[in-house]
């Protein structure tokens, strides 16, 4: 199907929005209206909307658990219900992991090969390349991109099914034939597949390197790893540049699949070109260093809304002149929105809901009322209101059922009558939480300007913990600083912290606000963590199973292991109460 063609489908979808949900309930319903977890609530094939809303409760990851964990052990069908299917009709190919952001440990998300699935997936996922070549048609010549994945993270379930990050499952195609999906990439698959993810990133900078002419757009999932590899280019440069002239990878690199490969890609020693990249490198001046390094370059494209808002700035200062593109609202559990309009800036990205990717509810959410006080009525495509936030719920053709995704987005408009949203934050966990990501963005973004101000090193990562265990609740706030801090800076930026402990917490709003009025809530700690202390936050998460390609840092953390890790790695610790 042509671009063109794609591109006026999805159009279509969103012209009688509302008719395509229910049409797309009817046949979700239709094919998993004799699975055991619809059953058990009265579910059958045909169902409208009230009363399918009526039956069946909201859910979350935890009413799943129980039938995922069977599954992945290698269980066909409820035992408990005749072996009935438990959650689609369809068969279980995989798993794919969640990020692991907040626990640390990935949830497993089924796969199941269904095919309406598969034709709304493969609809939005086209659309996207449709967009982004609109922009900027396909070159002959200069038709290569560095593309910064990882899928080699392969673990297997106790019934033998394969466990991925959902990028990594074209890679892992049945079929010997080379996935056209690699077609693109500058680095072989072996760099992709590779286990070490500095040393995977470091190969992809290596073959976009030797490369550099041939390279048309550098793209990631999310903007953090794109901020990693133009930091691992401005430790590593030297190293890359005498790699290209001895023509392979460094012995450092033990894994020989991947060095083999990329041997192949550097064609032997390549001393004019490591000559090339030593002079541009040499100068230390990185703004703008992907249009020097890589001269044919049009664009970058990674995810910058959310909590990745935090690094576009950063991106921009890489970049230049080079528009940095948003991303698309695509979940393991379904695709959820197209970006439309990629030039636009995180703040304004906004995202144009899907009506045939899944069934959509919204739970309504106020981002200065404390949870649990508002009702739990669900509204649909119809009901939303422009202004307003919500909680996305979703019901997918893959065994999810009125499931909440963990997602705020604010209503902006509509295309059409399908709505547009734009993505604010993940939702709080609980009653418990006084803070949001937003709130905790927002105050960082305050010390940003602070920091700025006397031209000290910029905020490179931050976390906080909520400690429910002290008689008086207490917030903690973990910020990892650029560059390396001698004691004298380390002293300077505890007594700015102190001076301006009323400017993070203009930031922190409402509900903080209104628990610390209540006397419920201590004086905040604001702790410096070691340089590279986040960094081992992403390789923990690794060794645990979740994907690097969709790897998030924590913002609000909830694992005690992490608490642990973090306040054992804090240079000082500093209060909001504490005098000047």
């Amino acid at each position: 199907m042509a671009d063109g063609e794609i591109l006026k489908k999805l159009e279509d979808s969103t012209k009688d929005a509302m008719a395509v949900q229910l049409q797309t309930l009817q046949t979700i319903l239709q094919r998993n209206g004799r699975s055991s977890y619809l059953k058990r609530y009265g579910v059958g094939a045909f169902l409208d909307t009230a009363s399918f809303r009526e039956a069946v409760p909201l859910s979350c990851y935890d009413h799943y658990a129980d039938y995922i964990g069977r599954m992945a052990d290698g269980g066909g069908g409820d035992a408990d219900d005749g072996d009935r299917p438990m959650l689609s009709v369809d068969p279980l190919v995989c798993f794919f992991n969640s990020s692991g952001t907040s626990s640390m440990k990935p949830k497993l998300v089924p796969y199941f090969d269904s095919p309406p699935s598969k034709a709304a997936s493969q609809l939005a996922h086209q659309g996207s390349e449709a967009v982004l070549q609109r922009l900027f048609p396909p070159r002959q010549s200069i038709n290569k991109v560095l593309w910064f994945l990882y899928a080699g993270n392969i673990t297997y379930t106790k019934g033998g099914f394969k466990a991925m990050a959902a990028s990594a499952y074209p890679l892992q195609s049945s079929n010997k034939n080379p996935s056209p999906f690699l077609s693109p990439f500058v680095s072989p698959p072996e760099v992709i597949l590779g286990s070490n993810v500095e040393q995977q990133m470091y190969c992809h900078i290596l073959c976009g390197l030797r490369n550099l002419d041939f390279i048309d757009g550098i793209r990631a999932p999310y903007a953090v790893a794109l901020i990693g590899a133009f930091v691992l280019l401005e430790s590593k440069w030297e190293q890359l540049c005498e790699d290209l002239e001895r023509g392979f990878p460094s012995l450092d690199i033990p894994d020989t699949a991947m060095r083999d490969s990329v041997t192949e890609v550097l064609v032997g020693p390549q001393l004019d070109l490591s000559k090339k990249i030593r002079t541009i490198c040499e100068g230390n001046n990185w703004c703008g260093i992907v249009s020097k390094l890589w001269p044919n370059v049009r664009y970058i494209k990674c995810v910058c809304t959310g909590s990745m808002e935090q690094y576009y700035q950063k991106l921009k200062y890489y970049a230049d002149e080079i528009p940095v593109l948003g991303g698309d609202y695509f979940a393991s559990e379904c695709c959820v929105g197209i970006n439309l309009d990629i030039l636009q800036p995180p703040q304004l990205t906004r995202f144009v809901l899907l009506p045939n990717a899944a069934y959509f509810e919204f739970l309504p959410f106020n981002l200065d009322q404390e949870i649990g006080v508002d009702a739990r009525e669900t509204v649909d495509f119809s009901s939303v209101e422009v202004g307003k936030m919500y909680e996305v719920v979703v019901t997918t053709y893959r065994g999810f059922y009125r499931y909440r995704l963990g997602d705020i987005v604010r209503v902006v408009g509509f295309h059409n009558s399908s709505p547009e949203v734009e993505f604010v934050m993940r939702a709080p966990k609980s009653t418990a939480e006084i803070l949001t990501e937003r709130d905790l963005m927002t105050a960082m973004e305050n010390l940003q300007l602070v920091l700025r101000n006397v031209k000290m090193p910029d905020v490179s990562e931050f976390a906080s913990f909520f400690n429910l265990d002290s008689n008086l609740k207490q917030l903690k706030i973990f910020v990892e600083v650029g560059g390396v801090l001698q004691d004298e800076k380390l002293q300077e930026l505890c007594w700015l912290l102190r001076r301006n402990f009323s400017s993070l917490e203009d930031g922190l709003g409402g509900v903080y606000k209104m628990r610390k009025g209540r006397g419920e809530v201590g004086p905040f700690l604001v702790s410096i963590v070691k340089p590279g202390s986040f960094n081992r936050l992403l390789e923990m998460a690794i060794e645990n199973g979740a994907p690097a390609s969709q790897y998030k840092p924590p913002k609000i953390i909830r694992n005690p292991e992490i608490v642990d890790f973090m306040e054992g790695s804090a240079l000082v610790t500093v209060s909001s109460d504490s005098s000047d």
